[in-house]
């Protein structure tokens, strides 16, 4: 047992990759699907345990694992958790079993394939939320980006291919832009990947500027904010369920992830410069995004649309620099995870009964799909942050957070969440009440218990942590103060240093 908890992190790096192994001597299709959907338990279990080992209050990282694997270059194999990234493993783990559950009827062809690339995304995503060596950061941001293309590019919708290639020429910018970074932090940090002694060192202004350029414009595309959006929409929509429930669930927040992990407190001085155009770049987001959603009649694009407004939030509260508004921009991180990738979910239930995306083509289904009527309802509200529900206690954060910065800035967003209504209850108006648009919606089923199994979980977790988000608040608390100390400290620094130089 000490074997297994001191390398804690390694096993759940390990798991999926043996999955991808099995698979490979299995011909049965549902014997692959059940091998594949046992995985991915066995990592969820296994993110319960790391959970329940984690110290509370404690600052630093935990669980750390370090390996010499190219010392010529001082590349190591470094992995820990902190805070932060535990609730995104968490997150990974949570939401890889229902990819497959979802995949289970709806994908025929080539199933071994998509397995393999649920099992290869999930345990490249567990080690990009843990890795301490930046090389091996780089290495696997790369991987990700591989079963994403093929998804969507194999699985994908009448326009795949332009989307496939689209998102790829993204990421490859995106990618190309966080080698940069990553070489300079190399040269400039005393020939070194390792994150913690990176994170002690100083840079000066001008290294600051640079290097946070580079990181931030990387991680701007991959969240994404605007006016780098435009692939997120065409991705969305040709990706099969599996496909949107990750990318939207996981690997969106790689972007935020890599402003709290690197941009803050490696360029703090830096961070503080960009602040005020990233802020007001984050409300403008807010508004834009819901402006979008209001316009679509498309249920995949709506919610795509949607995500650009929520990643908004995550961002104003990210550069907010103090405990509310950074806690806020995790939790909302968390919480769009959980029902963004519900209400994608929830699209493709009903794409797998009719194939259409189109919200014209229902109505009426409160009466003849009263289970999914009754869930769908659920995340819409959610998303849009009814109080009561996980969405409205990150963005509550994230406003009081921000209120110190600008109220302005407050009522700017709150429009934001003022459009999330209005689309989310205009949707709901179009699809669910009313009646029938077309024969077909007249006689749709009710969701089966596979289909139950596969939203239910998401359900409770839009419940819980709407009326008691404690657990996931302490879990982060140590790590955001840290981090927001840190910020202050660079800025008190600043200040004194500037005034010694006007004197």
């Amino acid at each position: 047992m000490t074997i297994f908890t001191e390398h804690i992190i390694s096993w759940m790096v390990v798991i999926p990759f043996l999955g991808i192994a099995l698979l490979a001597f299995v011909r049965d299709q549902e014997w692959m699907r059940r091998i594949a959907f046992a995985c991915t338990m066995v990592e969820l279990g296994v993110s319960l345990i790391l959970w329940q080992r984690f110290e509370l209050g404690k600052q630093g990282m935990q669980f750390v694992e370090r390996m010499e694997w190219m010392p010529t270059f001082n590349i190591q194999y470094a992995v820990g958790v902190d805070g932060i990234s535990i609730l995104l493993v968490l997150l990974t783990a949570l939401l890889c079993p229902l990819c497959v559950l979802c995949s289970w009827q709806a994908i025929t062809t080539r199933v071994r394939a998509f397995l393999s690339l649920i099992l290869l995304v999930e345990g490249a995503m567990i080690v990009v939320f843990t890795a301490l060596d930046l090389f091996l950061f780089f290495m696997l941001w790369e991987l990700t980006m591989i079963p994403m293309y093929f998804m969507i590019i194999l699985w994908g919708g009448p326009n795949r291919i332009a989307a496939g290639i689209k998102f790829v020429l993204y990421s490859l910018t995106g990618s190309l832009l966080l080698l940069v970074g990553i070489l300079g932090l190399y040269l400039e940090g005393g020939h070194t990947y390792d994150l913690m002694v990176l994170s002690e060192q100083t840079y000066s202004s001008n290294t600051q500027f640079w290097l946070f350029l580079a990181l931030f414009l990387a991680f701007a595309i991959k969240m994404p904010m605007v006016p780098f959006h435009t692939w997120l929409p065409d991705a969305h929509s040709e990706a099969p369920t599996a496909g949107s429930v990750i990318l939207a669930g996981v690997l969106l927040k790689m972007g935020g992830y890599g402003f709290l992990r690197f941009c803050l407190p490696l360029f703090p001085e830096a961070s503080a410069t960009f602040a005020p155009f990233i802020l007001w770049l984050s409300v403008f987001a807010i508004v834009y995004g819901g402006y979008l959603a209001l316009a679509q009649t498309d249920l995949k694009k709506l919610v795509a649309y949607s995500s650009v407004s929520h990643m908004g939030f995550v961002t104003l509260g990210v550069f907010a620099f103090n405990s509310q508004g950074v806690q806020g921009a995790i939790l909302q991180m968390f919480n769009h995870g959980i029902t963004t990738a519900a209400l994608f979910l929830a699209v493709g239930q009903l794409y797998d009964r009719t194939h259409s995306r189109a919200i014209g083509d229902y109505g009426g289904l409160h009466k003849t799909m009263p289970r999914f009527v009754a869930l769908f309802f659920l995340f819409s509200v959610a998303a849009f942050g009814l109080p009561g529900t996980c969405n409205f206690i990150g963005e509550f954060l994230v406003l009081v957070g921000i209120s110190d910065t600008s109220f302005a800035m407050v009522l700017l967003s709150m429009g934001g969440i003022v459009l999330a209504a209005a689309y989310m209850l205009w949707m709901l108006q179009r699809v669910a009440l009313g009646e029938p648009n077309t024969k077909a919606a007249a006689l749709l089923p009710d969701l089966s218990r596979r289909e139950l199994a596969t939203v239910i979980p998401l359900a409770i977790m839009v419940l819980w942590i709407g009326v008691y988000p404690g657990p996931l608040m302490e879990m982060m608390d140590a790590s955001v103060t840290h981090l927001v100390q840190q910020m202050e400290m660079s800025q008190v620094s600043l200040a004194n240093l500037q005034s010694a130089r006007l004197n």
